[in-house]
């Protein structure tokens, strides 16, 4: 299973891309949990940038992708 960190190594600083649940194999709910972190800190090496995408799980709507901005630093 690829983890968040082999995504965000494989662009380059300052690269737009997409992050979504299916890519790190989680559950809608588990991604969105992680998704609202990222919005408020930034994630391990990128930023949130845009409106979250969201769909319905269960009657809630929860995060599913996420559109981010690569920085320079990388944890």
């Amino acid at each position: 299973m690829a983890s968040i960190n082999d995504f965000v190594k494989k662009q380059k600083p300052g690269a737009q891309f997409v992050i979504t649940a299916q890519m790190l194999k989680l559950r809608p709910q588990e991604f969105d949990s992680l998704a609202k972190i990222w919005i408020d800190d930034g994630g391990p090496g990128f930023n949130v940038v845009g409106v979250p995408h969201r769909t319905v799980v269960d009657g809630e709507f929860v995060i599913s992708r996420v559109t981010v901005i690569r920085t320079t630093a990388l944890v």
